[in-house]
């Protein structure tokens, strides 16, 4: 008996509605070379996005929520293309982020603190309804 891999093949629609970027953005990705490889099309000249497609633009849109610049994000991309040698660089470059995200959570964390002391101050000075 042998287990029929299946792969959800999606339109550039729903690969957008799936991950909250638009098709514009979607495309300028591809354009950018940001994709790991190009994105299949139909007969039609339709993109046809796969799982592995769409797991790909997920991860990229969490780097870009992390505020990794375009260019980090294609050095990222470049260093995945290259292969299993290229996995301490891949590594380095993602170690190099996480610190800079945790950096950026510290100072949101602290201006949150500061905006919720604002908030106490003025409910304690706002007048009872």
């Amino acid at each position: 008996m042998t287990i029929e891999r299946t792969t959800s093949v999606l339109t550039i629609s729903q690969v957008a509605e799936l991950t909250g970027l638009s098709t514009h953005t979607l495309r300028y990705y591809e354009r950018a070379g940001l994709m790991l490889a190009p994105i299949d099309r139909a007969p039609s000249r339709q993109r046809r996005y796969s799982d592995a497609d769409v797991s790909f633009v997920r991860f990229l849109t969490m780097l870009r929520a992390t505020s990794m610049p375009i260019a980090q994000v294609r050095e990222y991309v470049d260093l995945v293309r290259a292969g299993d040698g290229a996995t301490p660089e891949r590594l380095e470059l993602l170690l190099r982020h996480r610190i800079a995200v945790k950096a950026q959570l510290d100072e949101i964390t602290t201006s949150l603190a500061a905006i919720d002391y604002k908030i106490t101050t003025y409910q304690g000075k706002a007048p009872r309804l």
